[in-house]
């Protein structure tokens, strides 16, 4: 797709965004939509790796829809998910806290005995202060934050859910995690048929449509499991990606179609917000999880490691933002460190929403909208506890400027790196350059904080 006619699908084109011979100014373009509460459509995909989108520097994928999203808006090069693993970036989305600190420092599950989260009662969800400010609220897709009340989406503020409530699907086809049916309409078990991403599309489309009748503004999260295992893409997607990428594996082209698969989807999403007539007045977010899953074809550029790891590779992500008439489109932010916890702010900031408790995160959106922010330095932490071979062992990173502290297994030594000279962490600095010691301290304090929250609903019992 030309790049005019995608500007044009989202309905940017006719408020000339960054075309030539057309006003390219944040101010000029605000024009009708000033004052207006924006929809906000919050877009979180599974396991995306940092290389797996052709405007990420793939070459054998073609994500037009996505890369559509990037040229539109602002890209930050520098996105971080608070965990390499589902669960906690999604806390950290929907609160706006380090995941440790809601009572969700790894992956929540159906059996107690391998379960590493329950959310914190204080938890405040973003759509709690959301509907505050006058938003109707919906969750699309992945929820992956509990499997009951009073953690569920209703439970935490959404209006409405249509999507799973569970971790990943065992099959994308009937939709079953160890045998049992987490599909849910708001609290009513539901057994649709199809493929989970053709579902989650229908389903946002379906809301969009509803939502665009009423004058009220909207915050939409839309959560697809794609691209996380089973790679199960539709057959004919992955047909057509071995007729195309000459001499590709059957692994790599089944991650690769079912992204392509995924990617058309989004573009449905993205076409919808334009025929209902919303779009002009629409903040569209799109990021990952975390990583992609190096395992089953994932890439993630150059940078080290991927999903599960504390190397850049498992928590560097792709991000972009489109405002028409106050995002300039094409805009690439290097320089930017920023986490999904910051959404949190940043979306609240956006609706004009108003909260008093304590958040972690800090708003981006002036960087988004190209005003003057806080350049500031901050220490920022990462946490995964999990089973398996890790038996419940915890294992961090922190990171403070350009120096990043990571520990990428409980059973592995810390090591410092210089990203900026050093960005694929290969030659770890000594342990007694001083920034290791700064690091280490800040991160002690950090668990010492976390170590206040439970994260068990009860104690487990063999």
């Amino acid at each position: 797709m030309e790049r005019r006619d995608f500007l044009k699908g989202i309905g940017l084109a006719a408020v000339g965004v960054a075309m030539p011979g057309l006003v390219n100014t944040c101010e000029a373009m605000a024009g009708g939509a000033a004052g207006k509460k924006p929809n906000i459509v919050m877009i979180l995909v599974d396991d995306l790796g940092y290389g797996d989108l052709s405007s990420y520097g793939a070459k054998d994928l073609k994500s037009p829809n996505i890369d559509g999203l990037v040229g539109a808006g602002l890209r930050i090069d520098n996105f971080y998910a608070n965990c390499p693993v589902c669960s906690p970036t999604r806390a950290a989305l929907l609160t706006g806290r380090y995941p440790d600190l809601v009572g969700v420092p790894g992956v929540i599950r159906t059996h107690i005995q391998n379960n590493w989260g329950y959310v914190s009662r204080h938890a405040v969800f973003l759509p709690k202060v959301l509907k505050a400010a006058g938003y109707h609220t919906a969750i699309v897709g992945k929820w992956h934050l509990g499997l009951e009340s009073p953690n569920t989406p209703n439970d935490h503020g959404f209006d409405h859910f249509h999507g799973y409530l569970g971790d990943m699907m065992d099959d994308y086809y009937d939709h079953r995690r160890y045998g049992i049916n987490y599909m849910r309409l708001n609290g009513r078990e539901i057994d649709p048929k199809g493929h989970a991403t053709d579902l989650f599309t229908d389903w946002a489309v379906d809301y969009i449509g509803e939502r665009a009748k009423s004058a009220q503004p909207f915050f939409l999260y839309l959560a697809y499991n794609a691209p996380h295992t089973p790679i199960q893409p539709p057959e004919e997607w992955f047909e057509k990606v071995k007729k195309r990428e000459k001499g590709i594996g059957d692994k790599r082209a089944k991650l690769v179609a079912l992204i392509e698969h995924m990617d058309e989807g989004i573009g449905k999403v993205v076409s919808a917000l334009r025929d209902f007539g919303v779009a002009d007045n629409t903040l569209i977010i799109f990021t990952s999880d975390n990583g992609g899953q190096v395992s089953v074809g994932g890439a993630n550029g150059a940078l080290r490691g991927g999903k599960e790891d504390m190397y850049e590779g498992g928590i560097k992500e792709p991000f972009c933002a489109v405002w028409p008439g106050r995002i300039k489109a094409g805009g690439r932010d290097t320089e930017r460190v920023a986490m999904t916890m910051d959404l949190y702010p940043t979306i609240c900031e956006a609706a004009g929403a108003t909260f008093d408790h304590e958040i972690d995160g800090q708003s981006i959106l002036p960087t988004l909208l190209g005003k003057e922010h806080s350049t500031e330095d901050r220490y920022l932490f990462w946490v995964r506890r999990e089973g398996g071979h890790y038996g419940g062992r915890a294992y961090y990173a922190a990171r403070y400027g350009d120096f990043k502290l990571v520990q990428n297994s409980p059973f592995e030594p810390m090591e410092l790196y210089d990203l900026k000279n050093d960005p694929g962490e290969q030659q770890p600095l000594p342990t007694d350059h001083k920034m290791y010691a700064q690091l280490f301290g800040a991160l002690r304090n950090h668990i010492i904080r976390a170590g206040a929250v439970s994260w068990e609903k009860y104690p487990v019992r063999m």
